[in-house]
């Protein structure tokens, strides 16, 4: 079937299929709103990895990255995981390859660290760490860590020095980072709170610090929802990746979200999230590939630090 199936078409062909495979489909936040509205779960990187663990289906079709789908397949061997397209990856996954995480652990071997991983990495990654953590909770995870052993934090040196000013625990960072987050600068978001004075502005930790000092609130997308229907502002400027900007307006209809822009655009969109079309998710349900297939000896490995964090974090 072409890609000019009508969408009222793709949708009943996905939810007829997802019955009988007796699939769950999980999206993240970025996402687009098309596949958001169809799924059986929105959220962030916490979220998704708690209703992945939890899920009795028997395929979990999974619409974020790779290392999302990755880490639902750790949690849930026995289950069949697909995503829609096996090419969305992630920049922050890429700056912090397995074997050089690796060569650096040796190297320092001396030092003990503690490494946490931000959930944005590879299975590889995960299986070298101690704990995981996302931007929901890496506040707490880093609270835990033991006190009597150097942190190594990684990838996002964004988010990890934003930990760092949030627990005053000194942590040495991975120099990697989100390629959309990065594109937010000082003189972006001056701009735009120029334009909008009785704007709040909530940005995404992975954001620069000159961004996140120009913030009213930094914090995880899941808790971008919580903040927004609470607050009094009736505009709100969000700094995260534009498809956050989807499930604001579903979850807070009453409020006006403006998007952040960049220097280079009105707003900012990740070219890997967005490789996920309502086309592929049939497709992939139908035949139930790209499926996610790991070696057991990793998978062991990497599962250990994952359920650390979420023990940590109920």
């Amino acid at each position: 079937m072409s890609s000019t199936t009508p969408i009222t078409d793709l949708r009943e062909e996905i939810l007829a299929l997802k019955r009988e495979r007796n699939a769950i489909i999980l999206a993240h936040n970025y996402q687009q709103g098309a596949i958001q509205d169809l799924a059986d779960y929105v959220g962030d990187s916490l979220g998704l990895s708690y209703k992945a663990s939890e899920a009795e289906a028997d395929v979990i079709a999974f619409c974020g990255v790779h290392f999302m789908a990755e880490t639902a397949k750790i949690v849930n061997p026995t289950k069949t995981v697909v995503l829609p397209d096996k090419d969305a990856g992630c920049s922050l996954e890429e700056s912090c390859p397995g074997d050089k995480l690796e060569a650096f652990l040796s190297e320092n071997a001396d030092k003990n660290y503690y490494v946490i991983a931000y959930i944005n990495c590879s299975a590889h990654v995960k299986a070298l760490s101690d704990c995981i953590c996302t931007s929901g909770n890496a506040v707490k995870i880093v609270e835990a860590a033991p006190e009597d052993r150097p942190i190594l934090f990684v990838p996002d040196q964004n988010l990890g020095a934003w930990v760092m000013e949030q627990t005053g625990r000194k942590m040495d960072l991975w120099q990697g980072s989100c390629y959309v987050h990065v594109e937010f600068t000082r003189d972006s978001i001056a701009k735009i709170r120029e334009e909008h004075p009785d704007a709040e502005l909530i940005a995404h930790p992975e954001c620069t610090y000159a961004v996140r000092m120009l913030a009213d609130v930094v914090c995880s997308t899941e808790k971008m929802v919580h903040y927004a229907k609470a607050s009094k502002a009736e505009n709100l400027i969000v700094a995260t990746e534009a498809g956050m900007l989807h499930r604001l307006r579903k979850e807070a209809p009453d409020k006006n979200f403006i998007e952040a822009p960049t220097d280079h655009c009105a707003c900012a969109e990740c070219r890997f999230m967005k490789m996920n079309t309502l086309e592929k998710l049939r497709d992939c349900l139908r035949d139930l590939e790209p499926e996610l297939v790991m070696d057991e000896e990793l998978r062991a490995r990497a599962e250990k630090p994952i359920l650390r964090m979420l023990e940590l974090s109920r």
